[in-house]
């Protein structure tokens, strides 16, 4: 029996998608299929394109809210979100806005830590994150994950011992996990909540893919496991992945650490503001974007398995929990170059360098299925026949 079309996300042309201007499919040459950067192919949901011209047909003025007096209607949305979809109650009144998650962890670096401070972080890790912590002047703690059948795995004795030897001030969670796209259980959050609270470390949670979860897999927020927890931890998030509309700049932060909130208060306008379309598309998104979502989850659930039947032997890959990307580790293929170079040469095919992603990508590439059935197909053709 046929698979089922869903033509939403499978009626994508190659030649109108490499008439976009964006970075994905202007940075290739015209006959190399793009799967690197993380965002997919697919046209954003219709509540988030109607919600856009809305704003271009009635108002492009100033916003009702300025985020100060008058409070942005993200923080109502989140807090809404987080309720329904998690369970976790929070105090609308402690979110505020940032451009994007890389700007809201750098204003929380900024606030909470200093030169030389130690930021753990789960490696490989998103390379904006490992360039943030360098550029300013923090030192990464690095805590691998490594396999663990099929998927990932972390030693929490080791870094607790580490911590003892080699102090830290923030831990920064990355779940669900890029690049591996592990979804971490309630008994490893609650082992990793024990071990800031014993360190006294302040949390900063990247939770951007939690709506990009496959079943059977849940996302659990960190900051929702404790007030104790809570009152540590800064979450960050944002509809831009999910709902694939990464140039509007929007992202919000639930800022439970009451030391960090009221730094980032003052001075008002340092950190900037979303803007109205940014809003408009988010709060679109998140109120009635779940339809379209669940579709969207639906395909990536296909797709993911599509990878995983279709890569050839020699590349070692564990089905990703959550995410449209997928960790290829391809240590045991004798190629004469690294495998980002390889298959962009004899594939024609655009992967990201694991390299960037620090010292444990050495040898994989990150490989985006966000894309329509047919131009997965081709793209897992060409790299198959590329080591044949």
């Amino acid at each position: 029996m046929a698979a089922e079309r869903h033509p939403m996300f499978d009626d994508l042309d190659v030649r109108a998608l490499s008439r976009r201007p964006g970075a994905k499919w202007s940075r290739v040459e015209p006959d190399v299929l793009p799967a690197w950067i993380a965002e997919t192919d697919f046209p954003p949901a219709p509540a988030v394109r109607a919600a856009l011209a809305r704003c271009v047909d009635n108002d492009l003025g100033y916003p009702s809210w300025d985020g100060r007096s008058v409070r942005n209607p993200l923080r109502d949305a989140f807090a809404e979100r987080m309720r329904e979809r998690h369970g976790w109650v929070l105090d609308a009144a402690h979110v505020r806005e940032f451009t994007d998650i890389n700007q809201g962890l750098q204003a929380v670096l900024h606030v909470a830590t200093r030169p030389g401070d130690g930021v753990v972080v789960h490696t490989p890790a998103y390379p904006p994150f490992l360039e943030t912590i360098a550029s300013m002047g923090r030192h990464p703690h690095p805590v691998p994950y490594t396999p663990d059948g099929d998927t990932w795995t972390f030693d929490a004795d080791r870094l607790d011992r580490e911590l003892r030897e080699r102090p830290a001030r923030v831990l920064l969670l990355v779940n669900p996990h890029n690049p591996t796209g592990r979804v971490l259980r309630r008994e490893e959050l609650r082992t990793l909540a024990g071990l800031a609270l014993r360190h006294g470390l302040l949390v900063v949670a990247d939770e951007i893919h939690s709506d990009l979860v496959h079943a059977p897999h849940r996302h659990l927020p960190f900051a929702s496991l404790s007030a104790e927890v809570a009152a540590r931890t800064v979450t960050l998030t944002s509809a831009t992945k999910a709902f694939n509309v990464p140039g509007l700049r929007c992202a919000v932060a639930h800022v439970g650490a009451a030391g960090v909130r009221e730094a980032l208060a003052h001075p008002t306008h340092l950190y900037g503001e979303p803007n109205t379309f940014g809003v408009a598309a988010t709060l679109a998104a998140w109120r009635d974007g779940d339809a379209w979502l669940a579709e969207l989850r639906t395909v990536l659930a296909r797709n993911a398995a599509l990878v995983a039947q279709e890569l050839p032997p020699g590349v070692r890959h564990r089905t990703p929990q959550a995410t449209f990307l997928a960790w290829l580790d391809c240590r045991e293929l004798d190629l004469d170059t690294d495998p980002q170079t390889f298959f962009l040469k004899e594939a024609r095919v655009l992967l990201n360098d694991g390299r960037t992603f620090g010292a444990e990508g050495e040898g994989f590439v990150r490989l985006n299925f966000g894309t329509s059935e047919g131009i997965l197909r081709e793209i897992l053709h060409r790299i198959r026949n590329a080591l044949t």
